[in-house]
């Protein structure tokens, strides 16, 4: 009948409607066939009507050509040949049924309506339109045969043998209009219904790939996402919320939130209101304190029903620290800004008593006590202007000299001049590097700052201890940890600020030229608890290193 290929059938699952449309016409069948036969059976015996038995025979070469065609459906993957013999086995079985009937005067003639009905499930409206032709065709030649006396009558079941010409013309006029106009209908509303499923199906793909757009940005998004239903337990965790606390999905799924994460103890899953912004210390190791800044919002579903809680969370732990070094920046900027001023104020008298005290001594009248008194004057001004220099030093720092230099050869120097003093001769210093490591530094600070280091880790480790010096040459860091007491945690944070000290003796001038040398070279340096168990230093001069070998 040259219907349309697979890729022209209207519906996008043909196979659950070819089973509807097997099993409909099944039913239709034996239901209209069925009633007609029970009809002649209350008049005559099945012998004696012959009608009975030939619709009955056609109602069960029906349930045989059914059945083998839905067994014979789920094996096949292309549906067109299908769907055509499966059409012009209904067109021929209806006209059977008509001829069988009386022809013109059969009543089983809307049976074509229904064919052409069932086409507009399948196929667009030119195909249903053939369709509608063909049962024209059919009907209207079965009418032709009938009133030219060309067709033989059944046994037992005459035709109409007086015919008017303008009875069959009507008859034909008024079926041929129903079909087409049949067709014209069904294939409109199938299109609109097409058209229907077809936005539909859009809006289900942009469901679908909204959801695997929301899938993609909780897994890829960097703040943690935790959903804790009404009753207090974790029903979502995505992966940025593994990374910053170090669990996995099955580790916290359906547990109670205060189990896993005491510290979200002003987080209530069953308050109304959520929390806009928070902070908090999570132990996420015995070695490592993060601090957690969070935000818990209300959920809800389409009904306005209480989900629970989405609480955010990131790690604020580096941009607290970057917060902390920035204060120190400024603190020792203005404190720099002011010692610079004292420091002219004060070492211009200084040098006036120094000078005068010297022209003092060298009278010849001045008593043994007075020239004693003398001498400790001078020599607290002389250590008055070692302090000063080393202020202007880390006040106003002098320009960088940078050079590329060997890292590893220079702490070999320190070292050497460390166990050469004789102030450490019990401390034994760990070298964990292999030369070279070039860096480009200013030699004479980069000196102060990693002698300063050692001269601090040897007291700290007095009379005896360990030093431990490494360099990360891929990262540019150079660490000096020893296995003194340590630094209490309270003091971290002032450690580098101008005359803060935690030694019996000294000028707490020492570690703040170390970290204004450091800063001066584009780095950073940063104090934290050693493997060795006392202080860990750590400098950074990733903007240091250098090219050259």
């Amino acid at each position: 009948m040259g219907l349309s290929p697979d890729k022209n059938i209207s519906h996008s699952n043909p196979r659950a409607l070819l089973s509807w449309y097997l099993v409909i016409r099944l039913v239709v069948v034996c239901l209209f066939l069925g009633g007609t036969i029970v009809y002649h059976l209350q008049q005559e015996q099945w012998a004696s009507s012959p009608i009975a038995m030939y619709l009955g025979c056609l109602t069960l070469i029906t349930i045989l050509q059914s059945s083998v065609s839905l067994y014979l459906l789920p094996r096949l993957n292309r549906y067109r040949h299908f769907i055509n013999a499966q059409l012009c086995w209904d067109l021929l079985f209806i006209i059977l049924v008509i001829y069988m009937t009386g022809g013109v005067v059969s009543l089983y003639s809307f049976f074509f309506i229904l064919i052409i009905i069932a086409s507009s499930v399948f196929f667009p409206r030119p195909q249903v339109l053939i369709v509608a032709s063909a049962s024209s065709i059919l009907y209207g030649s079965l009418l032709d045969l009938q009133y030219y006396g060309y067709l033989p009558e059944f046994r037992g079941q005459p035709l109409p043998v007086s015919l008017n010409h303008y009875d069959v013309f009507y008859a034909v006029f008024l079926h041929v209009g129903a079909f087409f106009l049949t067709a014209l209908l069904s294939g409109a509303l199938a299109e609109r219904l097409k058209k229907s499923e077809e936005a539909r199906a859009r809006r289900e793909i942009d469901y679908g790939e909204l959801e695997r757009l929301n899938q993609a940005i909780l897994s890829n998004i960097n703040s943690g996402l935790m959903v804790v239903n009404t009753s207090g337990r974790i029903r979502s965790f995505n992966n940025a919320a593994s990374k910053i606390t170090g669990y996995r999905l099955q580790d916290v799924y359906n547990r109670p939130l205060e189990a896993i994460f005491p510290e979200f103890d002003g987080v209530d899953p069953k308050s109304l209101d959520g929390v806009n912004r928070g902070e908090m210390f999570y132990r996420k190791s015995d070695a490592e304190t993060l601090t957690l800044g969070y935000s818990a919002t209300r959920v809800v579903d389409r009904h306005s029903e209480s989900l629970g809680l989405l609480i955010a969370f990131q790690d604020l732990t580096g941009i607290k620290t970057l917060e902390d070094q920035l204060k120190r920046a400024d603190r020792l900027t203005a404190v720099g800004r002011l010692a610079s001023g004292l420091a002219h104020e004060i070492r211009n008298p200084l040098a006036s008593i120094s000078g005068s005290v010297q022209l003092l001594l060298e009278d010849e009248k001045v008593r043994d006590e007075d020239r004693h008194l003398m001498e400790i004057v001078i020599k607290e001004a002389d250590r008055l202007s070692s302090l000063l220099s080393d202020f202007l030093n880390f006040a106003r720092p002098a320009p960088l000299q940078l050079e590329s230099i060997d890292m590893a050869v220079l702490l070999d120097e320190l070292i050497a001049l460390l166990s050469a003093s004789g102030q450490f001769n019990d401390v034994t210093v760990e070298k964990a590097y292999r030369g070279p490591a070039r860096m480009k530094v200013d030699p004479q600070k980069m000196y102060q700052v990693l002698w300063n280091l050692l001269i601090n880790a040897g007291e700290a480790v007095q009379p005896s201890g360990r030093i431990r010096v490494e360099i990360v040459e891929e990262k540019s860091e150079i660490i000096i940890e020893d296995s003194g007491p340590g630094i209490a945690e309270e003091d971290r944070d002032k450690l580098f600020e101008p005359f803060f000290t935690t030694k019996g003796k000294g000028t707490g001038l020492g570690l703040a030229n170390v970290y204004a040398n450091v800063e001066a070279h584009g780095g950073n340096i940063f104090v934290e608890p050693g493997n060795l168990g006392g202080a860990r230093f750590k400098i950074c001069l990733s903007s240091a290193r250098s090219s050259e070998t």
